[in-house]
């Protein structure tokens, strides 16, 4: 058969002879985890995503800014003009949204985004709240003390320009409060979280049982906080089960970890 010939026989099989085409196994749906927290979110592999696979509720993102922009990174020699926080967290955020009737995961819960600023506390909130104003159908927003929850809310950390927050007759972001918050005038609108380093507040590192005393200090701690409707989280804490299950049992609203899989299992297994 000449040559010409064959390569159409060839042809003609292709085109006519069914092939069973592999289909990829549709994804396991994700049960969100409530108390979950991503700290330092963008050093894992696929910053937001990640947390996402393994069903977290609330995600870390540092920023700084520079040239205008709002990069996202640890320290200043971390950060790459392509890792704004809209690339990172927003847009991919939005998405989604849009997807998921409004919410980041279907039917599913509150979703936090925690924007811990490491450069000038106003400089960098002035710039922050131009780009969240472009998202105003994604983010929970603020008029006039009456706040509309959506698919996300954004809580400033780190530098906090805490009066040029709590100015705003529309803003689309809360503040992180310190235990010292829970003494003064501020709303619940205006602060919703209370956050500490444990080793701030405690010496306990998981060896061992838990002092009497400062268990009923964190237990305290706690529920002053949710008398006034505000939420708990603290960072640095050792990474241990055995710390976990203390949080757990004084209700501590975020478990705040690196360890995005051992947290997973550990809350499923609960």
């Amino acid at each position: 058969m000449p040559y010409q010939s064959l390569i159409a026989v060839i042809a003609v099989c292709f085109a006519t002879t069914p092939f069973a085409v592999a289909e990829e196994p549709p994804k396991k749906a994700i049960t969100p985890l409530t108390r979950a927290h991503a700290h330092n979110d963008y050093e894992h592999t696929r910053p937001l995503l990640d947390a996402i696979d393994h069903g977290f509720c609330s995600v870390e993102a540092d920023i700084w800014l520079s040239n205008g922009n709002l990069l996202v990174g640890h320290t200043p020699l971390s950060l790459k003009k392509d890792r704004t926080l809209e690339s990172l967290y927003l847009d991919p955020l939005r998405e989604r949204a849009k997807t998921n009737g409004g919410k980041v995961y279907p039917k599913g819960p509150a979703f936090f985004l925690m924007i811990d600023i490491k450069s000038d506390a106003k400089a960098t909130y002035a710039a922050l709240a131009k780009v969240l104003e472009n998202y105003a159908d994604l983010l929970t927003v603020t008029r006039d003390g009456k706040t509309e929850a959506k698919a996300v809310t954004v809580v400033i950390s780190g530098n906090r320009a805490v009066k040029d927050i709590a100015d705003q007759k529309t803003r689309y972001a809360a503040i992180d409060g310190r235990p010292s918050d829970l003494d003064g005038d501020k709303s619940s609108s205006l602060v919703p979280w209370i956050s500490d380093s444990w080793k701030t507040q405690f010496e306990w590192d998981g060896t061992g049982a838990m002092p009497d005393d400062e268990r009923k200090k964190l237990r305290e701690l706690v529920a002053k906080a949710h008398k006034q409707g505000r939420k708990v989280r603290f960072w640095a804490t050792p990474e241990k089960v055995e710390v976990w299950k203390e949080l757990l049992a004084a209700d501590v609203d975020f478990l705040n970890t690196d360890k995005l899989a051992e947290l997973e299992k550990f809350l499923r297994d609960k």
